[in-house]
């Protein structure tokens, strides 16, 4: 029986995604394991290297790019594991953390969602495996710039736990789609992510529709990966926009009635508020990094039509306007 089917989605990261295979197949001893690599219509050879790989994985190539949610999603279709993990393809698994994962799941099984720790290549703690749900006052702080003066605080930074270093077993909202351990069949009854969301937002849509039927995330300091972030990503405004659009569209979904118009006035803020900012500090102190910054939330603030509307329309987020405009941008930023 297939203890663990490992899905990974690679998009243009082919020696990132190689190098995350050669440490799954170093550090992983844990018998009846599959491995599952969607590769997204990449065009930097990924799909040929893949298929050399001696790790002998399950390759799906495609011709379209359809988004991290709908990846994972036609990956699990194959799995045929008791559990499954998503690991992003710029990760690498040390020291025999997918073991040490699924050895955490079984110690509570009632979690239903397990993740483990993160760090960057240079060995410093990368706090983005897990993230406390948004709120009306996360949102406010992130407006205000409060969430980035005060990076440690739990109470401005709340949707990071603030300094805390994933250094002790907790229970825990949001497990990142990096690293994230589940059931297959709290999977299943989910019907794994909503394909409404192309990338970002999907694992906490999950999490919280997982909480709602009595599932409750579950996060572990030994288990252990390197992640560098955002590999696929050519532009940071295209992947704010992303972003913005995934907050909007969890913000609707999964907020209070009353509290929704609120909520989107203040996600509505945050790059408002960053790009005067930057305009001023780039005027006063005329450096390139302000002015970098200035031009990324110009182009973020441009987009607002599409990521203040959110995933949505067709119901499969590819037809969503976020996309077009996401891509535009990065375009942009690779021409210009």
């Amino acid at each position: 029986m297939t203890a663990l089917s490992i899905i990974v989605v690679s998009y243009n990261t082919c020696e990132m995604t190689l190098a995350c295979l050669d440490s799954i197949e170093r550090e992983t001893t844990l018998d009846g394991v599959e491995v599952i690599v969607i590769d997204n219509a990449s065009d930097d050879g990924s799909a040929s290297a893949i298929a050399q790989h001696p790790l002998n994985v399950e390759l799906i190539t495609l011709d379209n790019n359809i988004g991290f949610a709908r990846a994972n999603n036609l990956g699990s279709k194959y799995a045929t594991g008791e559990h499954i993990l998503l690991l992003n393809p710029d990760t690498v698994v040390l020291d025999g953390a997918v073991d040490k994962l699924y050895a955490f799941a079984q110690q509570y099984p009632d979690a239903g969602i397990w993740g483990g720790r993160t760090q960057f290549g240079d060995g410093r703690p990368n706090l983005t495996s897990c993230w406390r749900k948004i709120s009306t006052w996360s949102l406010f702080c992130s407006a205000l710039g409060l969430s980035k003066l005060f990076p440690g605080n739990r109470v401005f930074n709340s949707e990071a736990y603030g300094g805390w270093a994933r250094d002790c077993i907790s229970d825990v909202d949001i497990v990142s789609g990096c690293f994230f351990m589940v059931r297959r069949d709290l999977w299943k009854k989910l019907s794994g992510f909503d394909a409404l969301f192309f990338m970002y937002g999907e694992e906490a849509d999950l999490c919280h529709r997982a909480a709602a039927i009595g599932a409750q995330p579950k996060l572990t300091p030994d288990a252990c990966i390197i992640h560098y972030g955002g590999a696929s990503e050519q532009s940071k405004a295209g992947k704010l926009v992303k972003l913005l659009a995934a907050k909007m569209t969890l913000i609707r979904r999964h907020f209070y009635p009353l509290a929704k118009p609120l909520g989107v006035l203040l996600l509505i803020m945050w790059p408002l508020s960053r790009l005067i900012a930057f305009s001023l500090l780039s005027l006063l102190v005329p450096v390139a990094s302000f002015k970098a910054s200035r031009h990324i939330w110009r182009e973020v603030w441009r987009a607002r039509q599409a990521w203040i509307a959110g995933y949505g329309g067709a119901g499969d987020g590819l037809s969503s306007p976020i996309v077009g405009h996401a891509a535009f941008i990065a375009e942009s930023a690779t021409t210009r």
